[in-house]
């Protein structure tokens, strides 16, 4: 039988004090994310998580059992659970009375809580209802954000930082047309965010720019914005902090544009026109009347200097 790799994780306590020694990496790995459900859910929530499982294979994980935990009271247990699986995103379903069909997404930075919003499912549609051709797994999304929102409002701009954490994948040098094949759409309206999932279609068209077309394939859903719990400015700032090694250094008068044209400006000093040697070309000679205004300027400067002597 041939042998196959596997991640083992660390079970003693001087195992996981060994992954407490290594030194942080400069370039990440791809961003795991931890599903769990609460002691009470209902099916249109965990049908959602489900559909969201799917779309986000293979870096993600799935806790099959129910679990007491109340995030927005304790955060401690879902700490402990994202240590331990080895992951930095988490997304629970909880449901009760006074907040149906709960769906919370946060994420970690050094192993505790860095944000966390509660989100409220309506109109919800799943992958099962829409009768079309599905995806592959494993697909990077493309992440569309529309609404003014999203831009001005402090919070939504939180929150449209945490989905792109949750959906995005490897971060890629070049595109290639025939992989883009899904995108995610997450639309910002008043206490609402509409997400819809679409696969791509590139038809042919007279031009070298092929005709693209959507089909929606699910799963569909408002999110209902409710409970928030955001870290605080400083704390986000230290948290998107690069190392210096990864930082591109700013060259002075050097600019690059969208498609990575290098631009270069050159100061040069002020030149005197007058002086520059050019050809002897009967275009170039200087007329009868700007020799006399020559001589005339020449005739007040010095009648000024003997004045001031």
């Amino acid at each position: 039988m041939p042998s196959v790799n596997r991640i083992v994780q660390p079970i003693t306590h001087k195992g996981k004090k060994a992954i407490l020694k290594k030194e942080p990496k400069l370039i990440e790995d791809l961003k795991e994310a931890l599903f769990l459900k609460g002691t009470r859910t209902s099916q249109i929530v965990i049908d959602i998580m489900k559909d969201l499982y799917d779309l986000k294979k293979p870096n993600v994980q799935m806790m099959q059992k129910k679990n007491d935990i109340i995030p927005f009271e304790d955060i401690t247990p879902i700490e402990k659970f994202t240590f331990k699986y080895n992951t930095s995103l988490f997304m629970m379903a909880l449901h009760n009375k006074k907040r149906p069909h709960n769906l919370v997404m946060g994420r970690m930075y050094e192993r505790t809580l860095l944000d966390m919003i509660e989100f409220g499912i309506e109109n919800y549609k799943g992958l099962k209802d829409f009768k079309v051709e599905k995806i592959t797994s494993g697909l990077k999304p493309l992440l569309i954000f529309n609404g003014e929102l999203f831009e001005t409002n402090h919070e939504y701009g939180r929150i449209k930082n945490l989905l792109v954490d949750m959906f995005q994948r490897e971060e890629v040098q070049k595109i290639r047309l025939q992989g883009l094949e899904h995108v995610l759409s997450f639309t910002a309206v008043e206490n609402k965010i509409l997400l819809r999932s679409y696969r791509i279609f590139l038809k042919k068209s007279n031009t070298r720019i092929p005709k693209i077309e959507l089909e929606e394939i699910g799963p569909c859903a408002d999110l209902l914005c409710r409970r928030n719990k955001f870290a605080s400015e400083d704390l986000f700032k230290t948290a998107c902090k690069k190392p210096k090694v990864i930082k591109v250094k700013m060259r002075k008068n050097i600019s690059r544009d969208t498609f990575g044209t290098t631009y270069g400006r050159i100061h040069v000093g002020s030149q005197n026109i007058n002086s520059i040697q050019t050809r002897k070309m009967k275009g170039l000679k200087k007329t009868l009347s700007e020799k006399n205004i020559q001589k005339r300027k020449l005739a007040t400067d010095n009648s000024d200097d003997t004045k001031l002597k």
